[in-house]
């Protein structure tokens, strides 16, 4: 089985975020959407909140040979793939400056599990300059963000605001 992880804080998720997922399908027997706690960083939706927004969205994409699961994890990348049965990590790379730091975490992946690979997907055009943090910041400074997060996203995140 070709099982791979797509770690990522996804606070949002973006139609970005969809994109890998739906052009990595044909790629993996599973993909596990692995969504990051990371307590650093000030989310604005709990670890909790993220994972039943993706399972909500998730049966909207078209795929018929491909499980997606969703599931949350702490610390190391490597060490979720290793105990998920991961064959391989997914990232999306949107610009120069994504590659040359998923670079560095694929080859620190590779020397803590040296049986996982990553996977590189470049970003589709229209959502190359798309990151989670800019649509939090756009939305929180009145900003509109429509095609760009999924509805149920932009919904939840003006329930957020009221």
């Amino acid at each position: 089985m070709r099982r791979a992880i797509f770690p990522g804080s996804f606070d949002p998720l973006t139609n970005g975020h969809l994109d890998i997922i739906k052009r990595s399908l044909p790629l993996f027997d599973e993909i596990i959407i692995a969504v990051l706690n990371n307590p650093e960083k000030k989310p604005l939706f709990s670890v909790e909140e993220r994972c039943v927004m993706i399972r909500e969205i998730l049966p909207e994409i078209e795929n018929d040979k491909c499980r997606l699961t969703v599931d949350s994890f702490e610390g190391l990348t490597a060490d979720f793939a290793k105990r998920s049965g991961a064959n391989a990590i997914v990232r999306g790379i949107r610009a120069i400056s994504d590659y040359e730091y998923e670079l560095r975490m694929a080859l620190m992946n590779r020397r803590l599990e040296p049986t996982i690979e990553t996977v590189f997907l470049m970003a589709a055009e229209e959502y190359s300059y798309v990151s989670s943090n800019l649509m939090k910041q756009v939305f929180m400074l009145g900003g509109r963000v429509e095609g760009l997060v999924p509805e149920l996203v932009e919904a939840k995140m003006r329930e957020k605001l009221q």
